[in-house]
């Protein structure tokens, strides 16, 4: 068994999502927000992001981490707010023991939707379905849904063959495999 902690990091709202996998079919644990909109306090905000990161590895035991990067803006104020609600998160599971993998909004949409510009209601449509999650247990907020993505691509990306394969290119495949290319 193995479990996954997604994150979609954010100082206002962060959205967490975990998954159980077993026998290699993922499972929805839980997933929530954690609301910071009242605070106005930035770096109790990243205290905020640490203790909740390490509150949810301590209750549910996940073994790796899967966080959404940054998504590059024009407001500059905006991404180093957002990059270091990660760098807190990501330090959390570090913290704690927890490897880290970052994925692109882009790589997350792609993996789950085939698209790369699916909107939020559309991941989290597919994460519906795919996990069978009933309607009622889906949260108003798509934060919580974009970390449950987060976790999904993860899951997704550590089982394709050919992200764990050796080989880089096929140049790298031909030239360790001469006796079995036929010219």
């Amino acid at each position: 068994m193995r479990i996954i902690l997604g994150v979609d990091p954010g100082t206002l709202v962060m959205g967490y999502g975990i998954l159980k996998i077993e026998n290699n079919k993922p499972e929805l644990v839980t997933m929530g927000v954690l609301n910071m909109k009242k605070c106005d306090d930035p770096y109790q905000k990243l205290h905020t992001i640490f203790d909740s990161v390490v509150s949810l590895i301590d209750e549910y035991h996940p073994h790796e981490l899967a966080i959404e990067a940054p998504f590059y803006g024009k407001n500059v104020q905006s991404m180093l707010k957002l990059g270091r609600a990660q760098g807190v998160a990501i330090a959390a599971a570090l913290h704690k023991g927890l490897s880290v993998n970052e994925y692109a909004p882009l790589k997350i949409k792609m993996s789950i939707t085939g698209n790369g510009k699916a909107s939020k209601e559309q991941v989290a449509d597919l994460l519906r379905r795919f996990l069978n999650i009933p309607q009622e247990n889906m949260l108003p907020q798509l934060d919580a849904t974009d970390a449950l993505g987060a976790a999904y691509c993860h899951f997704l990306q550590s089982n394709n063959p050919i992200s764990s394969a050796k080989y880089k290119s096929w140049k790298d495949f031909i030239s360790s495999n001469e006796k079995r290319v036929h010219k």
